[in-house]
């Protein structure tokens, strides 16, 4: 199913839909700040194995991220955050960054054995309303072309045509970007960027 939502003001209607799509097991494309990704809720298991499988890796040897609507589900999956570092969370999101930071042990059970746990709460009205309305983040990985000169897919309908047997939502948010978020490390004293990307942290 490919659903147009629109990122100034999301139709409730549909925006519901998508998230008994997830309550069900069900995967979803969805639009971020950055690039398009794919992702499922982080309470369903099977789903989280159908990402893995898609992706072509164990669930338990991921780097998938949670993707957040804001910072109030961090320490449900979070050791406690030092100041500065929430700080510098706070500042920066919503926006184009991944935050890696030390997991805590309710991490659900596929993740277990993990230390850390990447953290995004894009600015993007559309999926952070799924999730308000999920309650609880979603599980998410980026989807990458087949083109190694395109490494990113930005068009709704192409994402459709590829992805439509596999995916149970392909959400048309618009084009989306072919620069992937920034990733932070906050799992040591000094902070370090691991991958440039669109973000630029504001410290």
């Amino acid at each position: 199913m490919l659903v147009k939502l629109f990122n100034d003001n999301p139709n409730q209607r549909e925006v519901l839909k998508i998230v008994d799509v997830l309550r069900n097991g069900g995967l979803i494309i969805y639009p971020t700040d950055s690039i398009y990704g794919l992702g499922c809720d982080i309470t369903n298991t099977k789903a989280v194995e159908k990402v893995a499988r898609i992706k072509g890796v164990k669930a338990d040897k991921n780097n998938f991220s949670f993707i957040c609507s804001d910072l109030s589900h961090l320490a449900d999956y979070t050791k406690p955050i030092p100041n500065p570092v929430f700080k510098l969370m706070k500042k920066n999101l919503p926006g184009a960054f991944t935050f890696i930071l030390e997991a805590n042990n309710n991490l659900p059970k596929y993740f277990k054995g993990k230390k850390t746990v990447g953290i995004r709460v894009p600015d993007n009205n559309i999926i952070r309303e799924i999730i308000r309305e999920l309650g609880n983040p979603i599980l998410s990985t980026s989807i990458k072309d087949d083109d190694e000169i395109l490494e990113y897919t930005t068009d709704p309908e192409l994402i459709y045509e590829k992805y439509s047997e596999i995916v149970d939502v392909v959400i048309d948010g618009g084009y989306g970007e072919i620069v992937p978020s920034t990733i932070v490390d906050c799992t040591s004293d000094d902070i370090v960027i691991v991958r440039e990307g669109k973000g630029v942290l504001e410290f």
